[in-house]
Protein backbone atom coordinates (compact mmCIF):
# COMPACT_ATOMS: atom_id res chain seq x y z
CA UNK A 1 0.00 0.00 0.00
CA UNK A 2 1.62 3.31 -1.13
CA UNK A 3 1.94 5.38 1.81
CA UNK A 4 0.53 9.53 1.89
CA UNK A 5 3.67 10.77 3.07
CA UNK A 6 2.24 14.20 2.87
CA UNK A 7 -0.52 14.07 4.61
CA UNK A 8 1.83 11.76 7.38
CA UNK A 9 3.77 14.75 7.53
CA UNK A 10 1.49 17.09 8.50
CA UNK A 11 0.06 15.04 10.82
CA UNK A 12 2.76 14.59 12.61
CA UNK A 13 3.86 18.35 12.45
CA UNK A 14 0.46 19.50 13.82
CA UNK A 15 0.90 16.98 17.12
CA UNK A 16 4.28 18.02 17.52
CA UNK A 17 4.07 21.96 17.11
CA UNK A 18 1.34 22.23 19.46
CA UNK A 19 3.09 20.25 22.40
CA UNK A 20 4.90 22.42 24.79
CA UNK A 21 8.03 24.54 23.92
CA UNK A 22 10.76 22.50 26.02
CA UNK A 23 14.49 22.82 25.83
CA UNK A 24 16.84 25.28 25.21
CA UNK A 25 18.54 26.67 22.38
CA UNK A 26 22.89 25.78 22.22
CA UNK A 27 24.41 29.00 23.48
CA UNK A 28 28.16 27.96 24.09
CA UNK A 29 27.85 28.85 20.49
CA UNK A 30 26.75 32.62 21.11
CA UNK A 31 25.85 32.50 17.37
CA UNK A 32 23.47 29.51 17.62
CA UNK A 33 21.96 31.49 20.70
CA UNK A 34 20.81 34.30 18.04
CA UNK A 35 18.18 31.98 16.06
CA UNK A 36 14.82 31.91 17.20
CA UNK A 37 13.83 29.01 19.22
CA UNK A 38 10.50 28.11 17.74
CA UNK A 39 11.28 27.39 14.56
CA UNK A 40 10.11 23.74 13.50
CA UNK A 41 10.14 21.97 10.19
CA UNK A 42 10.04 18.64 8.77
CA UNK A 43 11.51 17.58 5.26
CA UNK A 44 11.03 13.77 3.52
CA UNK A 45 12.21 12.37 0.55
CA UNK A 46 11.28 8.64 -0.86
CA UNK A 47 14.09 6.42 -2.28
CA UNK A 48 12.39 7.21 -5.72
CA UNK A 49 12.62 10.97 -5.30
CA UNK A 50 9.51 12.36 -3.78
CA UNK A 51 10.15 15.81 -1.81
CA UNK A 52 7.81 16.45 0.99
CA UNK A 53 7.99 19.38 3.06
CA UNK A 54 6.03 20.81 6.20
CA UNK A 55 6.65 23.75 8.11
CA UNK A 56 10.41 25.53 8.16
CA UNK A 57 11.71 22.77 5.77
CA UNK A 58 13.44 25.47 3.23
CA UNK A 59 14.68 27.39 6.16
CA UNK A 60 18.46 27.64 6.06
CA UNK A 61 20.07 26.01 9.21
CA UNK A 62 23.37 25.41 10.58
CA UNK A 63 23.96 21.82 10.26
CA UNK A 64 26.99 21.39 13.38
CA UNK A 65 27.61 17.53 13.91
CA UNK A 66 25.51 16.70 10.92
CA UNK A 67 28.88 17.61 8.72
CA UNK A 68 30.12 14.67 10.25
CA UNK A 69 28.99 12.24 7.92
CA UNK A 70 29.98 13.63 5.44
CA UNK A 71 33.56 13.86 6.33
CA UNK A 72 33.33 10.50 7.09
CA UNK A 73 31.62 9.24 4.54
CA UNK A 74 34.84 11.35 2.47
CA UNK A 75 37.56 9.97 4.50
CA UNK A 76 36.18 5.94 3.74
CA UNK A 77 36.29 6.74 0.04
CA UNK A 78 39.75 8.18 0.32
CA UNK A 79 41.51 5.47 2.91
CA UNK A 80 38.80 2.49 3.44
CA UNK A 81 39.52 0.30 6.59
CA UNK A 82 42.91 2.60 7.42
CA UNK A 83 40.68 5.37 9.20
CA UNK A 84 40.13 2.59 12.11
CA UNK A 85 43.49 2.94 13.08
CA UNK A 86 42.25 5.96 14.67
CA UNK A 87 39.51 5.36 16.17
CA UNK A 88 37.28 3.04 17.07
CA UNK A 89 33.75 2.36 16.32
CA UNK A 90 32.04 2.10 19.91
CA UNK A 91 29.42 3.84 21.33
CA UNK A 92 30.83 6.40 23.74
CA UNK A 93 28.18 6.78 26.81
CA UNK A 94 29.62 10.25 27.74
CA UNK A 95 29.60 13.93 26.59
CA UNK A 96 30.43 14.36 23.11
CA UNK A 97 33.23 17.04 23.88
CA UNK A 98 34.58 14.22 26.86
CA UNK A 99 38.08 14.86 27.34
CA UNK A 100 38.03 11.67 30.26
CA UNK A 101 37.17 9.56 28.05
CA UNK A 102 40.52 10.50 25.37
CA UNK A 103 42.70 10.10 28.39
CA UNK A 104 41.46 6.97 29.49
CA UNK A 105 41.81 5.69 25.57
CA UNK A 106 44.82 7.14 25.02
CA UNK A 107 44.10 9.68 22.66
CA UNK A 108 42.00 7.44 20.27
CA UNK A 109 38.42 8.69 20.12
CA UNK A 110 35.53 6.01 20.75
CA UNK A 111 34.21 6.61 17.56
CA UNK A 112 33.93 9.53 14.60
CA UNK A 113 30.90 11.01 15.79
CA UNK A 114 32.08 12.64 19.03
CA UNK A 115 34.43 15.70 18.47
CA UNK A 116 37.10 14.14 19.13
CA UNK A 117 36.35 11.43 16.20
CA UNK A 118 35.51 14.26 13.86
CA UNK A 119 38.86 15.67 14.95
CA UNK A 120 40.77 13.11 13.62
CA UNK A 121 38.79 12.71 10.15
CA UNK A 122 39.25 16.23 9.98
CA UNK A 123 42.81 16.18 10.15
CA UNK A 124 42.55 13.29 7.57
CA UNK A 125 40.96 15.40 4.89
CA UNK A 126 43.26 18.48 5.79
CA UNK A 127 46.29 16.09 5.19
CA UNK A 128 45.22 14.88 1.82
CA UNK A 129 43.66 17.88 0.55
CA UNK A 130 44.83 21.30 -0.13
CA UNK A 131 41.76 23.06 0.41
CA UNK A 132 39.37 20.49 1.85
CA UNK A 133 35.95 22.97 2.48
CA UNK A 134 36.24 23.10 -0.82
CA UNK A 135 36.29 19.44 -1.29
CA UNK A 136 33.64 18.71 1.20
CA UNK A 137 31.53 21.76 -0.61
CA UNK A 138 31.62 19.84 -3.63
CA UNK A 139 30.86 16.65 -2.27
CA UNK A 140 27.83 17.85 -0.54
CA UNK A 141 26.28 19.55 -3.60
CA UNK A 142 27.16 16.54 -5.83
CA UNK A 143 24.29 15.15 -3.47
CA UNK A 144 22.47 17.82 -4.26
CA UNK A 145 22.02 17.94 -8.04
CA UNK A 146 25.30 20.39 -8.17
CA UNK A 147 23.37 23.23 -6.48
CA UNK A 148 25.70 26.03 -4.40
CA UNK A 149 26.21 25.31 -0.70
CA UNK A 150 27.25 28.28 1.85
CA UNK A 151 29.01 27.91 5.00
CA UNK A 152 27.53 30.76 7.91
CA UNK A 153 31.02 32.47 8.25
CA UNK A 154 29.46 34.25 11.29
CA UNK A 155 29.16 30.82 12.89
CA UNK A 156 32.13 29.94 12.01
CA UNK A 157 33.98 32.84 13.27
CA UNK A 158 32.24 32.35 16.88
CA UNK A 159 32.93 28.79 16.62
CA UNK A 160 36.50 29.58 16.52
CA UNK A 161 36.43 32.42 19.36
CA UNK A 162 35.17 29.91 21.59
CA UNK A 163 36.86 26.48 20.50
CA UNK A 164 38.84 25.83 23.74
CA UNK A 165 37.51 22.29 24.60
CA UNK A 166 38.55 21.03 20.62
CA UNK A 167 41.57 22.68 20.98
CA UNK A 168 42.15 20.63 24.18
CA UNK A 169 41.13 17.71 22.54
CA UNK A 170 43.09 17.97 19.40
CA UNK A 171 46.27 19.33 21.64
CA UNK A 172 45.92 15.87 23.77
CA UNK A 173 45.25 13.52 20.68
CA UNK A 174 48.28 15.00 19.42
CA UNK A 175 50.71 14.59 22.28
CA UNK A 176 49.39 10.72 21.57
CA UNK A 177 51.11 11.09 17.21
CA UNK A 178 47.06 10.74 16.44
CA UNK A 179 46.75 14.55 15.12
CA UNK A 180 49.55 15.26 12.30
CA UNK A 181 48.44 19.14 11.09
CA UNK A 182 48.84 22.29 13.29
CA UNK A 183 45.82 22.84 15.66
CA UNK A 184 45.03 25.90 14.81
CA UNK A 185 44.00 24.98 10.76
CA UNK A 186 41.91 22.08 12.14
CA UNK A 187 39.88 23.89 13.94
CA UNK A 188 39.37 26.60 11.64
CA UNK A 189 38.89 23.62 9.02
CA UNK A 190 36.57 21.83 11.67
CA UNK A 191 34.44 25.10 12.67
CA UNK A 192 33.67 25.74 8.65
CA UNK A 193 32.69 22.39 8.01
CA UNK A 194 30.00 22.42 11.09
CA UNK A 195 28.98 26.04 9.84
CA UNK A 196 27.63 24.76 6.51
CA UNK A 197 24.16 25.87 5.65
CA UNK A 198 21.53 23.08 4.49
CA UNK A 199 17.65 22.95 5.12
CA UNK A 200 15.88 20.19 5.88
CA UNK A 201 14.91 19.51 2.48
CA UNK A 202 18.17 19.44 1.56
CA UNK A 203 19.75 17.47 3.94
CA UNK A 204 16.95 15.02 3.03
CA UNK A 205 17.86 15.32 -0.60
CA UNK A 206 21.79 14.73 0.79
CA UNK A 207 21.36 11.74 2.87
CA UNK A 208 18.99 9.95 0.37
CA UNK A 209 22.01 7.79 -0.87
CA UNK A 210 22.70 6.53 2.58
CA UNK A 211 19.08 4.89 2.19
CA UNK A 212 19.92 3.83 -1.44
CA UNK A 213 23.18 2.14 -0.72
CA UNK A 214 25.45 4.80 -1.18
CA UNK A 215 23.91 5.49 -4.93
CA UNK A 216 22.84 9.49 -5.38
CA UNK A 217 19.30 9.60 -7.75
CA UNK A 218 20.59 13.54 -8.24
CA UNK A 219 24.47 12.67 -9.62
CA UNK A 220 23.19 9.34 -10.87
CA UNK A 221 26.98 8.28 -9.29
CA UNK A 222 27.75 5.60 -6.80
CA UNK A 223 28.93 8.41 -4.17
CA UNK A 224 29.75 5.81 -0.99
CA UNK A 225 30.30 1.96 -1.70
CA UNK A 226 27.71 -0.33 -0.34
CA UNK A 227 29.84 -1.68 2.42
CA UNK A 228 30.91 1.85 3.11
CA UNK A 229 27.15 3.08 3.47
CA UNK A 230 26.34 -0.41 5.19
CA UNK A 231 28.99 0.80 7.89
CA UNK A 232 28.12 4.56 7.80
CA UNK A 233 24.68 4.01 8.86
CA UNK A 234 25.65 0.95 11.53
CA UNK A 235 27.53 3.88 13.00
CA UNK A 236 24.80 6.48 12.95
CA UNK A 237 22.37 3.86 14.45
CA UNK A 238 24.83 3.29 17.36
CA UNK A 239 26.72 6.73 17.40
CA UNK A 240 24.44 9.62 15.52
CA UNK A 241 23.33 11.10 18.80
CA UNK A 242 26.10 11.48 21.20
CA UNK A 243 25.09 9.95 24.05
CA UNK A 244 21.46 9.34 23.55
CA UNK A 245 22.11 7.14 20.77
CA UNK A 246 20.62 4.56 22.64
CA UNK A 247 17.36 6.58 23.44
CA UNK A 248 17.12 7.18 20.06
CA UNK A 249 17.17 3.40 18.35
CA UNK A 250 14.97 2.60 21.29
CA UNK A 251 12.21 5.14 20.63
CA UNK A 252 12.76 5.87 17.02
CA UNK A 253 14.30 2.62 15.78
CA UNK A 254 16.21 4.79 12.48
CA UNK A 255 20.10 5.58 11.80
CA UNK A 256 20.10 8.64 12.40
CA UNK A 257 22.71 11.92 12.95
CA UNK A 258 22.26 15.04 15.01
CA UNK A 259 23.55 18.38 15.28
CA UNK A 260 23.20 21.10 17.77
CA UNK A 261 21.87 23.54 15.55
CA UNK A 262 18.78 21.83 15.90
CA UNK A 263 18.50 19.24 12.90
CA UNK A 264 18.49 15.92 12.91
CA UNK A 265 18.53 13.40 10.32
CA UNK A 266 17.63 9.84 9.43
CA UNK A 267 16.81 7.21 6.90
CA UNK A 268 15.26 4.09 6.37
CA UNK A 269 16.80 1.88 3.55
CA UNK A 270 15.51 1.47 0.70
CA UNK A 271 12.52 3.64 1.60
CA UNK A 272 13.40 7.73 2.37
CA UNK A 273 16.07 9.88 3.86
CA UNK A 274 13.65 12.46 6.43
CA UNK A 275 15.03 16.06 8.47
CA UNK A 276 13.35 17.41 10.93
CA UNK A 277 14.87 20.71 12.76
CA UNK A 278 13.94 22.73 16.03
CA UNK A 279 16.40 24.55 17.56
CA UNK A 280 15.68 23.58 21.25
CA UNK A 281 17.59 21.16 22.76
CA UNK A 282 16.95 18.14 25.14
CA UNK A 283 19.69 17.37 28.10
CA UNK A 284 21.22 15.48 25.72
CA UNK A 285 21.68 17.90 23.23
CA UNK A 286 19.35 16.39 20.83
CA UNK A 287 16.12 19.15 18.88
CA UNK A 288 13.45 17.79 21.74
CA UNK A 289 10.58 18.69 18.97
CA UNK A 290 12.95 16.72 16.63
CA UNK A 291 13.27 13.68 18.34
CA UNK A 292 9.58 14.00 19.65
CA UNK A 293 8.30 14.40 15.70
CA UNK A 294 10.89 11.41 14.73
CA UNK A 295 9.00 8.98 17.39
CA UNK A 296 5.61 10.17 16.15
CA UNK A 297 6.55 9.38 12.67
CA UNK A 298 7.70 5.95 12.91
CA UNK A 299 5.28 4.79 15.55
CA UNK A 300 2.40 5.95 12.51
CA UNK A 301 3.97 4.44 9.79
CA UNK A 302 5.15 0.96 11.88
CA UNK A 303 8.24 1.33 10.15
CA UNK A 304 11.62 1.23 11.56
CA UNK A 305 14.66 -0.94 11.13
CA UNK A 306 13.15 -3.42 14.04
Amino acid sequence: MKVDYRSLLEEVYEEVRQDANEGKVADYIPELACVGPNHFGMALMTASGEEFGVGDYEHKISIQSISKVFTLAMAYELFGNDIWKRMDVEPSGNSFNSLVQLETEKGIPRNPFINAGALVVTDMLVSHFGDPITFLLDFISNTLDNRPININLDVANSEIKHSDRNKALAYFMKSFGNINNDIERLIEVYSHQCAIELSCAELAASFLALANQGYSIHSQKRILSKSATKRVNALMQTCGCYDEAGEFAFEIGLPGKSGVGGGIVAILPNQFSVAVWSPRLNPKGNSARGMKALEILTTKLGHSLY
